[in-house]
């Protein structure tokens, strides 16, 4: 497995700066926080500059943009209620989805993370869940041919797991699989192990946090037990992506997110068994694929 953190940790950097950083802590890659064309939230947001020159930015770093993160959900009612579904259209989602499929495949990013998100309490469960699906087969679509695929992940009416194979059942394409978030499934009493093989091969990437007293925290240091994932995931031998977020872009706080993110980065590899070093080199204790 390969560790990426994302830039929600950093969003006054510029590009330049999280690729220097990404090789000097020892990550692997990077995923890109987006807000959609023209935002400026995010110095380091992706959208903000040609996909060439951030390549070329990450190029000599050995470090990869391993995801393009968007805010992009699926749940939007249909309205008018009656009318909306005769004259039909792309729905926001899916025009966001695309968009983000185009600029990943420009980065040569494999990855999209989307959301699912919030069924009203007014409307069942079955009738919200066949219009996301509907929905996300489009989404899905954009992705054909690009080398990009979509990694959903859980929150909402989706927050763990089991909630989120009933729409990767439903929807059974390998280009849609799920970008899982331990501490968000434990909040409704999911545990890791458990979500991690529900989801099996169907886990594109994986989320780490840790927060002490509701506030971010490098990991290891707070009360949501990110080695015990880390350890189901080296045990499983997981091939794919583990994405470090230090939601400092959300929640004010004064420490710094260079000393956050390095000293994750050395507690990650201390956990997960000598995976790799700090450098990115492997070691003789578990394979990297």
């Amino acid at each position: 497995m390969k560790l990426a953190f994302s830039t929600v940790a950093c969003p006054e950097w510029t590009l330049e700066r999280v690729a220097q950083f990404a090789e000097e802590a020892g990550y692997q890659g990077v995923e890109l926080r987006t807000f959609g064309s023209g935002t400026t939230r995010f110095a380091c947001d992706p959208a903000l500059t040609d996909p060439e020159k951030t390549r070329r930015l990450f190029a000599p770093t050995g470090c990869q943009v391993t995801c393009v993160a968007t805010s992009a959900r699926f749940d939007d009612a249909v309205t008018p209620p009656l009318v909306g579904h005769v004259l039909g259209g792309t729905p926001r989602g899916v025009i966001d989805t695309g968009w983000a499929v185009d600029l990943a495949a420009r980065l040569e990013a494999p990855l999209v993370r989307v959301f699912a998100y919030q069924i009203p309490a007014s409307e069942s469960r079955s009738s919200g869940i066949a219009r996301i699906v509907e929905r996300l087969e489009l989404a899905v679509a954009t992705a054909r041919n690009t080398g990009v695929r979509l990694a959903i992940e859980n929150g909402g009416s989706f927050p763990t797991a089991a909630t989120l194979s009933e729409l990767l059942d439903r929807i059974s394409n390998p280009l849609l699989g799920a970008a899982y978030s331990p501490s968000v499934a434990a909040l409704s009493g999911e545990d890791a192990a458990g979500g991690i093989n529900v989801l099996a091969d169907r886990l594109f990437s994986v989320k780490l946090k840790d927060y002490a007293s509701g506030k971010p925290c490098e990991l290891g240091r707070g009360e949501s037990h990110p080695e015990a994932t880390v350890r189901v995931l080296a045990d499983r031998g997981f091939p794919g992506w583990v994405v470090y977020e230090y939601d400092r872009a959300w929640i004010t706080t004064a420490v710094d997110a260079s000393q956050v993110l390095r000293n994750s980065a050395k507690r990650y590899f201390e956990w997960s068994g000598g995976a790799s070093t700090p450098d990115g080199t492997a070691r003789g204790v578990m394979s990297v694929r």
